[in-house]
């Protein structure tokens, strides 16, 4: 049985991956490294930045001091303007709450980005305190930190607490993790949820024990 949601929060609750691959390919791009927006989709989805930056160090060399946070910064700016929920992400959390399931947010975004679009988007109420980003753990996904990290703070065991994702990053994370796990994305080696809207019918409350 469920007795908790774990949200992954881009490309599952937040329509803004297309938003951050621009602004990366693009400051990628003034590095030397072209990139467009899908590859930089293909490079880092899923990942933190911290992550990303070895990855990016390997093609261009050292980047510039406060390059992260420029980058960071930039994004965070243009989520405040044009981030848009997932469809279904409204009925989703809405059913789940209905449902007397507590919710949390896990995601490898920076902790003032990650906030930010949940005050745009209307969404922080679901969550209060639950909303988790890769600053708030030892580790970023692909480790289990964050859904470890949410579970607890759910008052749930990680085996009853359905994880919702979008990436092999994450999937990577929840499976670690021993939660339960769905994606919206179809060919991750875990159940495919086609409509975030009907999460509701994976994750009918526990009876009363």
């Amino acid at each position: 049985m469920i007795r908790a949601v774990l949200f992954d929060c881009d490309g599952v609750l937040a329509d803004s991956e297309t938003i951050a691959n621009r602004i990366v390919a693009e400051e990628v791009t003034a590095l030397g490294w072209p990139l467009d927006a899908h590859a930089a989709q293909s490079e880092f989805l899923g990942l933190s930045l911290p992550d990303m930056c070895p990855v990016i160090e390997r093609r261009v060399g050292a980047l510039p001091a406060g390059w992260a946070s420029a980058l960071s910064s930039r994004i965070e700016h243009a989520m405040g303007l044009e981030v848009q929920p997932m469809p279904g992400a409204a009925a989703a959390l809405a059913s789940v709450a209905a449902a007397g399931l507590p919710m949390a947010v896990c995601s490898n975004s920076a902790r003032a980005e990650l906030a930010m679009k949940m005050r745009v988007l209307g969404f922080a109420h679901f969550f209060g305190p639950r909303i988790f980003s890769f600053q708030d753990v030892a580790r970023p996904k692909p480790a289990p930190d964050l859904y470890l990290t949410a579970a607890q703070a759910c008052d749930a065991a990680p085996a009853d607490c359905l994880v919702v994702e979008d990436s092999a990053t994450g999937v990577a994370a929840g499976l670690a993790a021993g939660c339960q796990v769905v994606s919206l994305v179809p060919g991750l080696g875990v159940p495919h949820l086609p409509e975030l809207a009907n999460l509701l019918a994976m994750a009918a409350p526990a009876p009363p024990s």
